[in-house]
């Protein structure tokens, strides 16, 4: 029995840093990836300015890794917390990407500046959600 207990003790503590190891893998791939969008993008004259700011190529990493660390967070509390965590954690992360898109639709940018930042948006998600699903039970 005391076996037992330190196994199912452990188990969490083994699938929350599992969890971590791979939204940092996915981070860093993904924020490879949206970098390089956006330098094709700059090299193919693409305005990457909102409004008066320039977006600077190192931001697309930047804000990638964040996404990619609360993606681990959100894994992490439904791993925790929910009866079907994958379920739960997919339904969540869908719904907030689509609506972290929705600034770059409407922000005062050319067309070409909202689908470089729209897809930088689409291909960071698309490495880092599944990612992290395949680390959380099904039910």
């Amino acid at each position: 029995m005391t076996t037992t207990t330190s196994t199912t003790s452990e188990a969490p503590a083994s699938t929350t840093r599992a969890i971590w190891r791979t939204a940092a893998v996915a981070g860093v791939v993904a924020a490879v990836a949206t970098t390089a969008i956006g330098a094709i993008a700059k090299a193919a004259d693409v305005p990457l300015v909102i409004g008066t700011m320039e977006i600077q190529i190192p931001a697309f990493a930047m804000f990638t890794l964040i996404g990619a660390a609360l993606g681990g967070l959100i894994a992490t509390l439904v791993h925790k917390r929910a009866a079907q965590p994958r379920r739960t954690f997919l339904i969540a992360t869908l719904v907030l990407t689509a609506l972290s898109v929705v600034p770059d639709l409407t922000a005062d940018a050319t067309t070409a500046t909202k689908l470089t930042l729209v897809g930088a948006h689409l291909v960071a998600a698309a490495i880092i959600i599944p990612a992290l699903a395949a680390r959380l039970r099904p039910t």
